[in-house]
C-alpha cells in the first residue's frame, strides 16, 4: 500500500528550492506492485495527477502548517485528489468535515461528482455538496463537502468559528468574485498595505492565515489550504516572513501549527500550447468561431474542440449553425454541446462525459471553463476574446448584462485548457498586437460593478456595522454604498444607526433572497398569504421559466395568455405553478406549455427551502385562497421603492418611476405588455434599446403610503396655483 502522511508520523523529507523561496518536498516513489485501492483504472488515473506525488508533502504540511499555499497548474488535480488525501490520512474522523470551496455552481456540482465517483461513493452521502437552495449531503455521513465560497459567507453568519470543519480548501482562490471579496475582507483582522505586485492570492492567503492565528487558542485543529493555478511564490514567500515573524511570539506553544504559511509547487503536466492570431481585427466574433471549428475540423487530427462565446444566445446560435452543418454532411463526426450555468442536470453531464469513437466533441462555453471546470480530451480552443458580464449603475438602479473584452490573464487561462492531455492549439479571434498592447492584465472585480444591497447586509449581520469603512480588498463606489444603505433603510432593515432593525432586519438578513424579496415574505405573513408570495419567491429566484423555441415566439405569446393574469407577472406564476400540480409535474405538460421542465423542478426545490426557513423564523404558512389583493400588497410591500406611474396621454406605454422620473417601459415579455395599468411596480430593471421593467405587476397607488409612509407623503395642492 502506499504509504500516506500520517499525523504524528516521521516527517517526510524536506528541500528547499533556491528560486523564490518555494518549497518542494520529495514524494515517495509509487510501488508498482501494490496499492491501497486495487488495480482499477480510476486509481490509474489517479496515480498519473501530478498532485498524487505530492500527497505525503502536502499532508505533513497541512499538520504542521495553520496555511498551506498549493500552486498547481490546471489539470494538476489538485481539487480532485487533495480532499481524498485529507481524508484518507485522517482528517474527516469523529465527525469531522472537510470542506473545499469553488466560485461557481456549476464546478461545485461537476466536482463533487467526479470525487464521488472516484471514491465508489454516492453523491450526498460521503461526498456532498452545498449550493445555494440545493444541499446534496448527509449531516452524518458526509465527510467531503463541496460548497460556494457564497454558501461558506453565509455558513459563517450562524458559525464564526467554522467549528464543523477540520480543512477548509479555498480552490481558485483568484477569481474576484463579491462573495470572496467579502470573506477577504471579513477575515483582514490588521491593517496592512499591500504591494501592487503582491496578487489577490497574496492577500487572501494572509487574510485567511490571520484568521486561523486567532482561532487557534480555540481550534487548533482547523487547517487551511489556498489552492491556484498561478502565484507569485518569491513575493508571497517574502512578503509572509517578514509579517509572520513579527507577528508570532518568540516560542511556538506546543500543539499550535506553525503560523507562518507552507508553501508548495505542484509541477503540472500542462503541454506545450501552440497560440494562433488573426492577421485582422474580426467583426462577427460568433461566425468567426464557426468557421475556425470547421476548419479544425477539416485540417486537424483527432481532439476535442472548446470554444469560448460570451453567453447563451450565442453559444445557442453557434449550436445551431453547427449543427445544421453536421446534419447536411458537410462535417461528419461533429457532437457540438453548449455549457453555460443555466444548463440542466442531464445536458451538463453529456459535456463530461467521454467522447464517442468516431465523434469529435464541440464544447460552445462561457468563460465558466476558463479555470473552474476540468473538460478531459479537449486538444483545441477557440477563444472570442470576450465575455459577458453584470455592471450596476447605481444612479439608475440598472444593472445591464454587458458584452466585454476579456484580460490577459483570463486569455492565459483559457489557452491553457488546450494542453491537458497532449500538445494543443489555441486560435484567438484577436490580433496579437492587441493582447500585447491593448488587453487589460486583469479584469474589473465583482464587487466594483455590483449591487451591493445584498453585500451589506450581510456585513451587518456579520457584526460589521461600520460598512463605510469596512476594508475592502477592492473598494466600491460610494455611489453603490449609498444606494445600498438608502435601500435597506427605507426597507425598515436598518434604523437611524444603520444598524439592523430587530426582529426585521435579523429576519430579512436570514433569508438567502433579495432583501425587497425577503421583505416581501416577511410582509405577506401578516397578511396571510405567505404560501402564495413564498410560490412567487421562488419563481422569482429562476432565471425564467419559459422555453423559447427558436421560430416560435408567437405560440409562446399565444400560450402565456392561457396563464395571464390581468394583476400582473407575478399572479401569472402562481397560475403556472397551479397548472404544473394540476399535471401532476408533467414534464409533457411544460413541453406542450413552452415552460422549461427542469425550471419548474427547481422553483418547487427552491419553494420547499423557503418555507422551511419561513417557519424557522416564525412566519404562520397560510394561504389566501383567491384574495389577489393582499398577495398585491405583500409584493407591494417589498417592491415600494420600485413603483411607476404610466405618463398622462402616453401614446408608447411610456412610464416614470416615482423616486427618480426616469423613463421606463413593461418588458415585451411581461403578460402586462400593451396593457400599461396606471401603476405598477416592478421587481428589475434592464437595459436594451430602452429601459425595461421586468416582473410588473398593478397596483393601487394607496397601498404605496401604507407600506411605507416613511418613503412616500402625499403632496398638498397649491391652492394659489391656477
Amino acid at each position: 500500500m502506499s504509504r500516506f502522511w500520517k499525523p504524528g508520523a516521521e516527517k517526510p523529507r524536506l528541500l528547499e528550492d533556491e528560486e523564490g523561496g518555494v518549497l518542494f518536498f520529495s514524494a515517495s516513489p509509487l510501488s508498482s506492485s501494490s496499492s491501497g485501492y486495487g488495480r482499477t483504472n480510476i486509481e490509474m488515473l489517479r496515480q498519473r495527477l501530478p498532485v498524487y506525488k505530492y500527497r505525503t508533502a502536502i499532508l505533513y504540511l497541512v499538520e504542521t502548517h495553520a496555511t498551506t499555499i498549493i500552486v498547481g497548474e490546471t489539470g494538476s488535480g489538485k481539487t480532485t485528489q487533495i480532499p481524498q488525501f485529507l481524508k484518507e490520512a485522517g482528517w474527516a474522523d469523529e465527525g469531522r468535515v472537510i470542506a473545499c470551496t469553488q466560485p461557481r455552481r456549476l464546478a461545485v456540482q461537476s466536482v463533487a461528482s467526479r470525487v464521488a465517483e472516484e471514491m465508489d461513493v454516492k453523491l450526498g452521502e460521503e461526498v456532498g455538496y452545498t449550493i445555494r437552495f440545493e444541499d446534496i449531503t448527509n449531516n452524518d455521513l458526509t465527510r467531503i463537502k463541496f460548497l460556494t465560497d457564497g454558501v461558506l459567507l453565509r455558513e459563517m453568519m450562524d458559525d464564526p468559528l467554522l467549528s464543523k470543519y477540520s480543512v477548509i480548501m479555498v480552490d481558485e482562490a483568484h477569481e474576484r468574485s463579491l462573495s470572496t471579496d467579502i470573506l477577504l475582507g471579513l477575515l483582514k483582522k490588521v491593517p496592512i498595505l499591500l504591494d501592487n505586485a503582491l496578487n489577490t492570492i497574496v492577500y487572501l492567503t494572509l487574510c485567511l492565515t490571520m484568521l486561523s492565528t486567532q482561532i487557534q487558542r480555540r481550534r487548533p485543529d482547523l487547517r487551511l489550504i489556498i489552492s491556484s493555478a498561478t502565484i507569485e511564490a518569491r513575493s508571497m514567500a517574502d512578503f509572509f516572513v517578514s509579517r509572520t515573524r513579527r507577528s508570532q511570539g518568540p516560542e511556538k506553544e506546543e500543539n499550535i501549527p506553525v503560523t507562518e504559511p507552507a508553501i508548495l509547487s505542484v509541477e503540472g503536466r500542462g503541454f506545450n500550447v501552440e497560440i494562433f492570431y488573426v492577421e485582422e481585427p474580426v467583426s462577427d466574433y460568433l461566425q468567426k468561431a464557426v468557421s475556425t471549428v470547421l476548419s479544425i475540423h477539416d485540417q486537424e487530427p483527432g481532439g476535442d474542440i472548446l470554444v469560448f462565446l460570451t453567453g447563451q444566445d450565442d453559444i445557442d446560435a453557434a449550436v445551431q449553425l453547427l449543427t445544421e452543418e453536421s446534419q447536411h454532411g458537410r462535417q461528419k463526426g461533429l457532437m457540438v454541446l453548449p455549457l453555460y450555468s443555466g444548463l440542466s442536470r442531464a445536458d451538463q453531464e453529456l459535456v463530461f462525459s467521454p467522447t464517442p469513437r468516431g465523434k469529435r466533441k464541440v464544447v460552445i462555453s462561457t468563460n465558466i471553463a476558463e479555470t473552474s471546470l476540468t473538460l478531459e480530451g479537449i486538444v483545441y480552443v477557440v477563444d472570442s476574446g470576450f465575455s459577458k458580464q453584470r455592471f450596476y449603475n447605481p444612479i439608475s438602479d440598472i444593472e445591464n448584462l454587458v458584452i466585454v473584452p476579456i484580460s490577459k490573464a483570463s486569455a492565459r487561462q483559457r489557452a491553457g485548457r488546450a494542453g491537458r492531455i497532449r500538445p494543443g492549439k489555441c486560435y484567438r479571434l484577436y490580433t496579437e498586437e492587441y493582447f500585447l498592447k491593448e488587453m487589460s492584465a486583469v479584469g474589473i472585480p465583482e464587487i466594483q460593478r455590483s449591487n451591493l444591497v445584498s453585500a451589506v447586509i450581510q456585513l451587518k449581520a456579520l457584526g460589521i456595522d461600520n460598512v463605510l469603512g469596512f476594508d475592502w480588498p477592492a473598494s466600491p463606489s460610494s455611489e453603490a454604498m449609498i444606494r445600498a444603505l438608502e435601500v435597506l433603510y427605507s426597507l425598515g432593515v436598518l434604523d437611524d444607526d444603520a444598524k439592523l432593525t430587530s426582529p426585521e432586519g435579523f429576519q430579512v438578513a436570514e433569508i438567502p433572497l433579495d432583501p425587497m424579496i425577503s421583505k416581501m415574505i416577511l410582509a405577506s405573513n401578516q397578511l396571510g398569504c405567505s404560501e402564495e408570495v413564498i410560490t412567487i419567491a421562488a419563481f422569482l429566484s429562476i432565471q425564467s421559466i419559459w422555453y423559447t423555441a427558436k421560430g416560435a415566439e408567437k405560440e409562446l405569446d399565444e400560450t402565456k395568455l392561457r396563464f395571464a393574469a390581468a394583476e400582473g407577472d407575478h399572479v401569472t406564476f402562481l397560475n403556472v405553478y397551479k397548472g404544473f400540480l394540476q399535471s401532476n409535474k408533467s414534464s409533457k405538460w411544460c413541453h406542450n406549455n413552452f415552460i422549461n421542465y427542469h425550471a419548474m423542478k427547481k422553483a418547487l426545490e427552491v419553494r420547499e427551502q423557503l418555507r422551511r426557513t419561513a417557519q424557522r423564523l416564525g412566519i404562520a404558512l397560510k394561504s389566501c385562497d383567491d384574495d389577489m389583493q393582499v398577495v398585491r400588497k405583500a409584493v407591494t410591500a417589498g417592491f415600494f421603492a420600485n413603483a411607476c406611474r404610466l405618463e398622462a396621454y402616453s401614446h408608447n406605454g411610456m412610464y416614470k418611476t416615482v423616486r427618480t422620473s426616469q423613463e421606463v417601459y413593461i418588458h415585451p415579455s411581461s403578460v402586462l405588455f400593451r396593457v400599461n395599468p396606471k401603476w405598477v411596480v416592478y421587481n428589475s430593471l434592464v437595459s436594451t434599446d430602452r429601459q425595461y421593467m421586468r416582473n410588473v405587476i398593478s397596483i393601487d397607488p394607496s397601498w404605496l403610503r401604507e407600506a411605507a409612509p416613511h418613503f412616500y407623503q402625499y403632496q398638498q395642492p397649491n391652492p394659489l396655483a391656477r
